[in-house]
């Protein structure tokens, strides 16, 4: 009987500073060596608000730390995706409200979340605010989640005729949330109950809202352009493509570009075991396995957050 043939993910992080004085983006991935499950986690703190980039890199911990955790049993971590991503969301944003209390310079921060699985040939994912998740098949690019922002809206009236297409582009609300991680009630949640079936050759792209300088059309050429390159060299592209813009309101951006292939022996494919982005928030050396080293980046960070405000105000 022929070897059964199974999904391998090949991924790669980027981020951009852009025009922004600090980088309020947070993104870190998981892909197992030769392993058929993979996650991203990535949030964008909310820009004009105290410590957004701390509220982002609060919001990935969280999620990243609970789905490592939960991932060691593959098949519970299967069966119980979306609970587990709900519970984690619900636990970030506790926490995101607890420094944001402990401290009055944090007062008023949030962040978006948004949160792909790649369980072997299935796409679960969360997504909160307004970071797009893109797919990437056969020359075609959709976004899969929801988009909880104004822009929606505003598009809605553009396509009624009620705005002008260039009013709609520079409306002064188009970015305003809708959804967002702030320590209170979450108005809405983007978490299908249905997974997306993936197919050989699918690119994932896992972004903030600042890759949105892009058109979906100038996305889709860079995909397609380099479909057949590594997820490094889209993610670079895609960057590359975004500083061409020379944009003076350039927000952030960071993401991770996921490749699908099927393969039928893992070592048709090179992988990253573990990677995050340069911005890398995690110490060296700790074991992600123990529940300790949730507790310890956690507590880490509120210190840091506070000690650091403390002696700047």
């Amino acid at each position: 009987m022929a070897p059964k043939a199974e999904y391998r993910f090949q991924s790669a992080s980027a981020l951009y500073l852009g025009e922004r004085e600090n980088q309020e983006d947070a993104v870190a991935s998981d892909f197992a060596l030769g392993g058929d499950l993979g996650f991203v986690v990535l949030s964008d703190g909310m820009g004009g608000h105290n410590a957004g980039d701390i509220a982002s890199k609060v919001v990935v911990t969280e999620v990243f730390s609970e789905l490592k955790l939960q991932s060691g049993d593959v098949q519970g971590f299967s069966a119980n995706i979306r609970s587990i991503l709900l519970e984690a969301t619900e636990t970030a944003n506790r926490c995101v409200g607890d420094v944001s209390t402990g401290a009055p310079s944090a007062r008023g921060m949030g962040a978006t979340l948004i949160a792909p699985v790649f369980i072997k040939d299935k796409l679960f994912w969360l997504s909160i605010g307004d970071s797009p998740l893109y797919l990437f098949r056969n020359g075609h690019l959709l976004q899969l989640n929801e988009d909880h922002s104004m822009a929606p809206h505003i598009d809605l009236l553009v396509r009624s005729g009620m705005l002008t297409e260039s009013s709609g582009r520079d409306h002064p609300d188009r970015n305003c949330l809708t959804s967002v991680l702030v320590g209170h009630t979450i108005a809405r949640v983007d978490c299908p109950e249905v997974p997306t079936q993936l197919f050989d050759g699918d690119i994932i792209v896992v972004a903030s809202d600042g890759l949105q300088h892009l058109r979906d059309c100038e996305i889709r050429d860079v995909l397609d352009r380099k479909k057949d390159d590594s997820s490094e060299d889209i993610a670079g592209a895609l960057i590359s493509e975004i500083k061409t813009l020379d944009a003076p309101e350039q927000d952030n951006v960071s993401l991770c570009v996921v490749k699908v292939a099927k393969h039928r022996n893992k070592s048709d494919w090179g992988y990253d075991q573990m990677e995050y982005s340069r911005d890398n928030f995690l110490a060296e050396g700790q074991d992600p396995a123990t529940s300790g080293w949730v507790a310890n980046i956690r507590s880490s960070i509120a210190r840091l957050f506070i000690a650091t405000n403390e002696t700047t105000q």
